[in-house]
């Protein structure tokens, strides 16, 4: 059987699946890459991987998409990894920095700032622009918050605003993949996620951020009714921007 190409995020969030997959059979079976969000997004719509880790506002753009996994990379309320930045009150925000990295902060960042707290704006994707706020994700924002005056938390402005979880990234195929593979597959990351006390001890410290808090109680992995629930929400909000 060919093997199976998937691509992960590299991000301190998925170290746990990747440890699973890696200290599993599952390993033998696949071709991994890991990539930034956006890239990871690129290779599920392209075809050039069968199934990734991929930001959710993807989904709708990737040909035949299908979630195979029963976890994610979720929140219930504040993540400490998905932020607004800003020199301002959010409801002042009129000019925003879009992250080079992930499609979907981009997008929830838009979301919140329209609907939530009712503001009008404009965004730019070039890095060199000066404007009242920025979308940092990932391990970038990692001891961040006291540098700018304001710090939006976007999986809590989230759950201010639906009263719902979040998912960032989800596990999304391209292609039918074998039911056998699939069990063995969230095994896998089943048993990466009971191992992240061990996958924490292999992290790099950050002086100014608490990994521990962040792997054990901010990332929440499984991909429960209310985070698909809260998924078709954001998509639905995501046609109206």
């Amino acid at each position: 059987m060919d093997k199976i190409k998937i691509s992960a995020v590299a991000y301190t969030n998925t170290k746990a699946f990747i440890y699973g997959i890696e200290s599993s059979a599952v390993a033998e079976k696949i071709d991994l890459s890991l990539d930034i969000p956006a890239d990871c997004a690129a290779k599920v719509i392209d075809g050039s991987v069968d199934m990734g880790l991929m930001p959710v506002a993807g989904i709708p753009f990737v040909s035949n998409a299908h979630i195979i996994s029963d976890y994610c990379i979720g929140s219930v309320g504040a993540v400490n990894s998905v932020f607004i930045f800003s020199n301002v009150p959010a409801a002042e925000i009129k000019t925003l920095k879009l992250d080079p990295q992930s499609r979907t902060s981009n997008n929830l960042a838009q979301v919140l700032l329209k609907f939530y707290f009712k503001t009008e704006f404009t965004v730019t994707t070039d890095q060199d622009a000066e404007t009242d706020a920025i979308v940092l994700i990932g391990d970038r924002t990692f001891g961040k918050k006291d540098d700018y005056n304001f710090a939006y938390d976007m999986g809590e402005e989230w759950m201010n605003f639906t009263g719902l979880p979040f998912v960032y990234a989800a596990w999304v195929a391209n292609r039918e993949i074998p039911e056998a593979f699939v069990t063995e597959f969230n095994a896998a990351l089943k048993m990466g996620l009971a191992n992240r006390a061990a996958v924490l001890q292999t992290l790099p410290q950050h002086p100014q951020f608490d990994l521990e808090d962040y792997l054990m109680n901010k990332l929440d992995f499984e991909l429960t009714d209310k985070k698909r629930e809260a998924l078709a929400l954001f998509l639905s909000y995501i046609k109206q921007l």
